[in-house]
């Protein structure tokens, strides 16, 4: 635990983490012991599925793109209303939990300010992070609060962008300059071609991914993203398997992994994939000390 005692560790959940109150209470108690034992950490909550469901409530068309929503003028008033609702809920579940976790968006203190995005014909009001003022998150680790971050950002003309959050949360740990980048998803890690689960690789490694086009889908925005923090200075970013119980407990105190571990360059070890196992089964097994 000393190796974390004052550092700043980032966290992006995702919504399929947060869909249901049991695992969005495990979540908050797992963070807020992390920050009883002295981490400081910042999250990043999505909300893909709850805007799928209002989306379908509404009878509002959805498409995506390269793993990213394309937003309209009212796909982004519905993703803003969803977003504010998980943030709070976020929140109120830490500080059940003994924390003192505040709620934001990326547009409080122009916290992220974004420009649309270079694929915008494409995306519609989609933002891309260009820059983060952590100013404001900086001073309320200082004062011992969680900061809860939903990812929504305005440009400079004032129109309301919607954020990937696996973006948003990369550009975060870059900017507090975060020991660890956790990217909580609903699958076992990144895959090589043959399905197998890479549990260690370098930036040039990730980087090949995605140029033969091995990464699909919503693994995509994640691989850019932890690419994008792990070259900026962030110690390591982990796309970690958040079904497992105490997943981010598991990756920071222990030596077992749950996930894809991304460096600047791999640590020295003789297999650099496995075969895909039981989530029970990987929590067991222990991987190389990081």
């Amino acid at each position: 635990m000393q190796e974390y005692a004052g550092a700043i560790v980032v966290i992006k959940c995702g919504g399929a983490a947060l869909t249901e109150k049991k695992a969005r209470d495990a979540l908050a108690q797992d963070v807020a012991l992390l920050h009883q034992a002295g981490v400081r950490p910042v999250l990043v909550h999505g909300g893909g599925p709850q805007i799928n469901a209002m989306m379908k409530r509404l009878k509002l068309p959805e498409k995506f793109h390269d793993g990213m929503r394309v937003s309209d003028a009212a796909t982004v008033q519905v993703v803003e209303m969803v977003l504010g609702s998980i943030n709070k809920q976020l929140a109120h579940a830490l500080n059940r939990c003994g924390a003192r976790a505040v709620g934001l968006s990326g547009k409080d203190a122009n916290l992220i300010g974004a420009v649309r995005t270079s694929a915008r014909g494409a995306l519609g009001l989609v933002g891309e992070p260009q820059k983060v003022e952590p100013q404001l998150v900086q001073e309320l680790l200082e004062s011992g609060h969680i900061p809860v971050i939903a990812p929504t950002a305005a440009d400079a003309q004032g129109q309301t962008l919607n954020i990937n959050a696996d973006d948003a949360a990369g550009h975060m740990a870059a900017a507090l300059g975060a020991k660890r980048f956790l990217l909580l998803t609903d699958v076992e890690g990144v895959l090589d071609k043959t399905g197998n689960l890479l549990t260690n690789m370098s930036l040039a490694e990730a980087r090949q991914l995605l140029r033969d086009k091995t990464a699909q889908g919503g693994m995509i925005p994640k691989l850019r993203t932890a690419i994008h923090a792990t070259s900026a200075g962030v110690d390591a970013a982990v796309i970690v398997d958040g079904r497992v119980r105490h997943a981010v407990l598991l990756e920071l105190f222990t030596g077992h992994g749950v996930g894809t571990l991304i460096r600047r360059t791999r640590t020295a070890r003789k297999s650099q994939t496995k075969k895909s196992q039981t989530r029970k089964a990987r929590a067991k097994k222990p991987r190389a000390k990081k």
